[in-house]
């Protein structure tokens, strides 16, 4: 019983009890087994995470954020890869509650009837996360993807330009590009501009070869335009190396922006203006949140918006 506690923290274990029961433990190569004290306890102490790419820096700071929030609790996470698809979400959403989470975080705020029914149903803290649903299920930490957008276009447009293209965000999987796509023409409609510069650049998650061959289209078939937007910095930034392929200066014939705020936006050259959604920040919004609930500190619906910062850089100076 001693040595069960002294695996729990139990603060009725003395600390240098504790320390010679870790170091015997260390030395046998011994882990404590916690199936039978969570029957017990009825807790699980790990918090499941949904997210849609695993090789997204983004995704990644946010589950990092999560991570580092909850550690001192002693909550892990079991993470769940969705591909951008709402019925893999769902599938995953099932498995996942059925090993009984203390809490559940997902990605977006648009998922399938059912997905929601049994989210609606889980009895735990629910977070939607990376949007701000119209219909939220519980709590939500995140920010108008289409707002974020609109401010980019503000930005070009007092610049002048007014030939704005957008690239990518035209796959129903990543809704929240498709917020940034919808964003983008609600701003220049509200602006009296022509918001019909749009090309598709393939299923997400869209690669640096795939906004580059979106570039190349856009050049080829819109060769007036000033300005181009694109649904993330890997897509800008081979949408940039298209535009140096073929001799189109950046920004002095073209001006462009990504969204994301990537570590290869800050480097590349020129710069790349993009968006900052503050993806870690996410995390560790996040992650308070799950302990304020689960600690009673929050009993209602909470709604924390997350403000995106745009970073103008080199790229549409």
């Amino acid at each position: 019983m001693t040595v069960s506690r002294a695996f729990k923290r139990d603060s009725s274990v003395s600390e240098a009890t504790r320390a010679t029961i870790l170091q015997v433990a260390e030395d046998l190569g011994y882990v404590f087994d916690s199936t039978a004290s969570n029957l017990r306890s009825q807790r699980t102490d790990f918090v499941a995470v949904t997210i849609p790419s695993l090789n997204n820096a983004n995704f990644a700071d946010t589950v990092g954020g999560l991570s580092e929030g909850l550690k001192e609790r002693g909550l892990q996470i079991l993470l769940g890869y969705t591909n951008y698809d709402i019925h893999e979400e769902e599938r995953l959403i099932e498995q996942l509650l059925r090993r009984r989470p203390e809490a559940i975080v997902v990605t977006g705020g648009r998922h399938t009837e059912r997905a929601r029914r049994m989210l609606q149903n889980a009895s735990i803290p629910v977070i939607e996360t990376w949007d701000l649903p119209e219909s939220p299920i519980g709590h939500v930490v995140g920010f108008s993807n289409a707002a974020a957008v609109r401010g980019m276009v503000d930005h070009f447009v007092r610049q002048g330009l007014t030939r704005i293209a957008f690239i990518g965000g035209d796959a129903d999987r990543d809704t929240r590009g498709s917020d940034r796509r919808a964003g983008f023409i609600a701003a220049m409609q509200e602006h009296g501009l022509d918001a019909t510069r749009l090309i598709a650049a393939g299923a997400p998650p869209i690669s640096m070869r795939e906004g580059a061959e979106a570039m190349a289209r856009l050049l080829q078939e819109l060769p007036d335009t000033q300005a181009v937007i694109c649904v993330s910095d890997l897509s800008a930034f081979g949408a940039l190396t298209e535009c140096q392929r073929r001799g189109v200066a950046v920004p002095d014939q073209i001006s462009l922006a990504g969204f994301g705020d990537y570590d290869i936006a800050a480097v590349s050259v020129p710069a790349l203006s993009t968006i900052n959604p503050f993806p870690r920040g996410i995390g560790t919004k996040s992650a308070a949140l799950i302990l304020d609930v689960l600690d009673g500190r929050q009993t209602a619906p909470a709604l924390i918006e997350v403000s995106p910062e745009l970073l103008i850089r080199a790229s549409s100076l």
